[in-house]
């Protein structure tokens, strides 16, 4: 049914430190040691311009709509950043720095009775979005964190605002789904153990390649093959040349096959089948590859099941930069062929925060399913 635009009101919260700890490889921001440690490695904000981003796809509506916002980083800014001219909300605590003020925001948002709810976050933020409002309101996330396994955000925080544009102009493109709001225990996450929970069930905006789908595991079936193919992998890898491996259950085969265990949720680099960097950061990867020798270096990436991501979940670390050094002929993609026929649609997804790499990561690649075996599949450039 094709609802008139006209009188909606859409609240607008991000969580202004979410995202910190991915580049510097601390897995999240949960907690305030966690966050000190963020700054102190020299963690840099983006939350508020990938919100910005979104919103920006709500220009056209702005004369329709009702846009309510908290005051500074947690909305006023973005929008502002975005040329709206939002409503900020009055009355507001000053902010706690934590969970508490996206609680407190949402509570708000539930009193105005906005059709939508837009937050910028990762899955810790979507906790504490759905603990307020559970499926009383549609949210939608703005994937700016460091895990994003729940259903509930754009594939790209341009793909977010469009969503929320069509959801808002009525677009029939657009219906409402139950996603499930999953989290991950941070400190089991840095001690190398995948510790997940269900927080909740969300009322979400769906458009078939603009919101990803939930996290799915490795299948069962490609087990066998993605071992062999790991040992294959070792075997003829260059003895000078930097193997720079990316997070998950796939990669952790190539770092068994040379034997070391290496960091499942971490990114480490090898040399001549010996481990040289565990769980390193964007600043480690950076000076390895300023030393790099005449064998250069190689990245070696896997696809989050379910979801097709390449890069920009939970592998940040693998940063714009550290992907335009290496260059595009030198990814390796590596993952199971029943993984990837479960994808839909069949695309894998970048979103490294950077539009240029983003656009030249674009196009088809490459994928190695077993010895011998690999499939050609398009990647697509999120939109920003």
């Amino acid at each position: 049914m094709r609802r008139e635009a006209g009188g909606q009101k859409l609240g607008v919260v991000v969580n202004p430190i979410a995202g910190l700890g991915g580049r510097v490889g601390l897995k999240g921001t949960d907690g305030p040691e966690t966050l000190a440690r963020a700054r102190a490695l020299g963690a840099v904000p983006t939350a508020g311009p990938r919100c910005a981003l979104a919103l920006q796809s709500l220009a056209p509506l702005a004369d329709r709509i009702e846009i309510l916002v908290p005051p500074g980083p947690m909305g006023e800014e973005s929008a502002a950043a975005a040329g709206l001219r939002p409503r900020i909300l009055a009355g507001l605590p000053p902010p706690a720095g934590d969970g508490t003020d996206t609680r407190r925001a949402v509570a708000r948002f539930l009193e105005e009775k906005v059709d939508l709810l837009l937050f910028a976050g990762g899955d810790g933020t979507a906790r504490d979005v759905v603990g307020v409002v559970g499926t009383e309101i549609p949210i939608l996330g703005v994937p700016t964190g460091v895990k994003m396994h729940s259903a509930v955000f754009g594939t790209s925080p341009r793909a977010a605002g469009q969503t929320a544009a069509h959801l808002l102009a009525g677009e029939p493109v657009i219906r409402l789904r139950e996603a499930e709001v999953m989290d991950l225990d941070e400190e089991a996450l840095r001690q190398g153990r995948v510790s997940a929970s269900l927080y909740g069930i969300a009322r979400v905006p769906h458009a078939r390649g603009l919101v990803q789908a939930s996290k799915a595991g490795a299948r069962p079936d490609d087990e066998a093959a993605l071992d062999a193919l790991a040992r294959v992998i070792v075997r003829d890898w260059p003895a000078d040349r930097l193997m720079i491996l990316g997070c998950g259950t796939t990669t952790r085969r190539i770092r068994r096959a040379m034997g070391f265990e290496g960091t499942l949720l971490g990114v480490d680099v090898a040399l001549g089948g010996r481990l040289i960097a565990a769980d390193a950061n964007e600043a480690q990867l950076l000076r390895l590859l300023d030393r790099a020798g005449e064998g250069g270096a190689g990245i070696v990436a896997s696809v989050t099941g379910g979801q097709g991501f390449l890069f920009g979940r939970g592998n940040q670390q693998i940063s714009a930069e550290v992907i335009r050094r290496v260059g595009r002929d030198n990814i390796m993609v590596v993952t199971g062929a029943a993984k990837l026929a479960t994808l839909d649609p069949a695309v894998l997804h970048v979103d490294t925060g950077s539009a240029e790499v983003d656009a030249m990561l674009a196009g088809y690649m490459k994928i190695y399913t077993a010895p011998g075996q690999r499939m050609v599949m398009r990647v697509g450039a999120a939109t920003g």
